[in-house]
């Protein structure tokens, strides 16, 4: 937080239910103040109910001085309806994390988790025009993954869910969007193994091995994990999950969610502000908030 607020303070924030447990305020707090900017973001606690609450709290943020703010769960996809104007990724995504008040008044939406998850696996050296996916998961998150690796020219994508009706809908609405790519849902555990075998990537999109169910996996033990695999797992809290610990002893190479949470808020920053903020210092300060050990 800046040491004063004043009128002249510009203002975004995050609205969620609930959002005292974000590291968001202190990650981008820290990027204003290292930058020397008179900015501030604030925790800003939404409920669902009343139903058109959320609809309230963004039309009220331009009146309010907002510059904008990040929208996290359970409004992502509510709150789209209230928006003046969605880029082409925040609809492919079914969901709007980051949302502009513009000179004119009007509320721009977009979808940041987009770029935030795609462009580690790009730094990472992971090609998506060569490259074929497994995405384990069929929620929100699992739509920010395909609507990143599609956008990005990934044309072999199989999709895995427990509930396999869910699955069945997400890779028919995407379909619709990439009529180019293949996509197909597997089911069993002895088609996620084939696609173990076939496919260079594996993505986590759900919650399994999050804090406190650290000893949950999403896929088998015996998940034929190889060299030259990749492993991306969109769990943050553990940093080293029990699906990437499997997957580096079986010789993939890791990615953890930390970075994708740091990239799509450094991209809101930049949204906002023209500038991209500085990435160490968000990654330090996300750490520290989550009580992870940093190396400075």
């Amino acid at each position: 937080m800046p040491e004063s607020i004043t009128p002249h303070t510009r203002k975004v924030g995050l609205i969620g239910w609930p959002v005292g447990h974000s590291g968001s305020p202190r990650m981008h707090n820290a990027a204003f103040a290292a930058a020397g900017m008179d900015w501030v973001y604030l925790p800003l606690p939404v409920p669902v109910n009343p139903k058109d609450r959320i609809g309230q709290a963004v039309r009220g943020l331009g009146a309010l001085g907002f510059q904008g703010a990040n929208v996290t769960i359970p409004h992502k996809r509510n709150v789209m309806s209230h928006l003046s104007d969605i880029s082409a990724v925040a609809r492919a995504a079914g969901a709007v994390n980051t949302v502009t008040v513009r000179d004119d008044g009007d509320l721009a939406g977009d979808n940041t988790d987009v770029w935030g998850f795609f462009s580690v696996l790009e730094e990472a050296g992971w090609s998506a025009h060569s490259g074929s996916a497994l995405v384990l998961g069929a929620g929100g998150s699992a739509r920010a993954v395909l609507t990143g690796l599609l956008e990005a020219g990934c044309r072999d994508v199989r999709v895995h869910n427990r509930t396999r009706t869910r699955a069945e809908e997400l890779v028919r609405d995407f379909r619709a969007l990439y009529p180019a790519a293949s996509m197909r849902v597997i089911g069993s555990e002895r088609e996620v193994s084939a696609a173990g075998r076939e496919v260079d990537l594996v993505v986590n999109s759900t919650s399994l091995g999050m804090d406190p169910h650290i000893d949950t996996c999403p896929v088998a033990p015996d998940f034929p994990w190889r060299s030259g695999q990749w492993a991306y797992d969109l769990v943050y809290n553990p940093p080293a999950t029990l699906f990437l610990s499997r997957a580096g002893h079986g010789g993939a190479r890791c990615i953890g969610g930390m970075e994708m949470l740091v990239r799509q808020g450094a991209r809101s920053f930049e949204i906002w502000t023209g500038r991209m903020p500085d990435l160490d210092l968000m990654r330090r300060e996300l750490n520290l908030h989550l009580g992870f050990q940093t190396d400075g």
